[in-house]
């Protein structure tokens, strides 16, 4: 037997599924796509910047004005309005009008101009970790700018030259430049992790109902028998749907008749492991083909506006396409072990879902619990996406990254090596195909 011929079977197999089933056909076209380019859209602003804040000015002077038009004109921040009272702005910042409230306290001028301390209150809200962090850089920027030209003006009139002065205020300067992401593009930064980790779900509930809808509708033992034979059951033709002309009772009648052959038929005999390798690569061969096009598409987008070495590129998309594949298989992993569909995709969601959480990349791997750090070891997305950012954020020498993609090429053959095995066990169990 030619596992050639194997292996284009299950592809026609499949084919002819996809062809009568579009629903399943938009998961691993439309809906990925779509995906990618919702994500890409949402950060098409590559800067967070004109975040809404509000200013409580009791001290109604040129200087307190000053500091306001400041606050406004810094790129990060945007005075939206001023309020008479802390507990309007509060208010407003309950109502998410604003993010932050800068208060400036009575005889701020006087006390700045005489060299007294002047306390600027900063109330932040710190439930959303990224919009507090840019407002309290932008109002540090703002508040040091003017402390520093209220005090060298201070200077200046008691006859200190301008350098002396700028000097004296600050002898020690400090430069910060980023290793990498010196922009602050979240774009680059955020979307290009993000759409891997959707894409690693996606690839697991693909993986688990392309499989699992074989054991939910009886239909193992039929794919095994067509790749393996080239024989269709005469009742119906392997993959086709009921025609769209017949009545309701016509398809209700046509699914006992064929519920019936399945229950009586007994379990396949000589089961072959190489035939059902085949099969199974002939199985995926369209969703495989799909995602790593969508694979692609998704490194295009993370280094099209930057300059990055091709070993890189090449590297990050091989080893997207191995998570990708590996996810199918996991996703058949849990499917076929449980000889449920249902519990295959509530495991693939409990185990793919959350995996980005533990990535170390919106949270700090080095922060997370020891025990935190054996699930995010286990899973397969935490090393991609060190791969991912090594390579085409921080441009890391690719020697760095080969263990991660020999990694995940080693765990994707024996993902599935272990899927087959799997399938052989449940063309033994025919008593437990129909199971939702």
């Amino acid at each position: 037997m030619s596992l050639i011929r194997v292996f284009v079977r299950s592809a026609t197999y499949e084919r002819r599924f996809f062809s009568n089933n579009p629903w399943d056909l938009a998961m691993i076209v439309l809906i990925p796509f779509v995906t990618i380019l919702v994500i890409w859209w949402i950060f098409a602003q590559t800067q967070i910047t004109n975040l809404p804040i509000g200013v409580i000015d009791h001290d109604q002077s040129p200087l307190s004005n000053t500091l306001t038009r400041y606050l406004d004109t810094a790129p990060d921040l945007s005075v939206a309005r001023l309020y008479p009272s802390s507990d309007e702005a509060q208010n407003s910042i309950l109502q998410r009008d604003i993010y932050a409230i800068v208060t400036i306290p009575e005889d701020f001028e006087r006390r700045a101009l005489s060299g007294k301390p002047a306390p600027i209150v900063l109330q932040v809200n710190a439930q959303y970790g990224t919009h507090s962090g840019i407002v309290q850089k932008g109002v540090q920027s703002v508040v040091g700018t003017l402390s520093a030209g209220v005090e060298m003006q201070r200077l200046v009139k008691q006859g200190t030259n301008a350098r002396q002065a700028a000097t004296a205020y600050s002898p020690i300067g400090i430069k910060r430049v980023s290793l990498f992401n010196a922009a602050n593009n979240y774009q680059q930064f955020l979307a290009s992790t993000i759409i891997p980790a959707l894409l690693h779900i996606l690839a697991m509930v693909v993986g688990a109902t392309t499989i699992g809808r074989e054991l939910r509708d009886k239909h193992i033992g039929h794919w095994y028998r067509f790749i393996a034979t080239g024989t269709a059951d005469s009742c119906r033709e392997l993959g086709a749907a009921v025609h769209n002309d017949q009545s309701v009772d016509e398809k209700g009648a046509e699914d006992r008749t064929i519920d019936a052959k399945v229950m009586s038929q007994s379990k396949p005999t000589d089961v072959s492991f190489v035939v059902i390798l085949a099969g199974l690569a002939g199985k995926y061969f369209w969703p495989g083909l799909a995602y790593a096009l969508w694979a692609l598409l998704a490194i295009v987008l993370s280094t099209h506006l930057k300059d990055i070495a091709a070993p890189s590129v090449l590297m990050s998309y091989i080893s997207l396409v191995f998570l990708l594949l590996l996810s199918f298989w996991l996703g058949a992993i849990f499917t076929l072990g449980s000889f449920s569909l249902r519990a295959g995709l509530s495991a693939a969601g409990f185990i793919s879902a959350p995996s980005y959480a533990f990535a170390g990349i919106t949270y700090p791997y080095i922060a997370i619990r020891d025990s935190a750090k054996y699930w995010a070891d286990a899973l397969p997305l935490t090393h991609y996406l060190k791969l991912h950012i090594a390579q085409l954020q921080m441009q890391a020498p690719i020697m760095i990254s080969l263990p991660i993609v020999y990694g995940l090429a080693l765990a994707t053959l024996i993902a599935m090596a272990l899927t087959a095995l799997l399938t052989k066990y449940a063309l033994a169990r025919p008593e437990r195909w129909g199971a939702r």
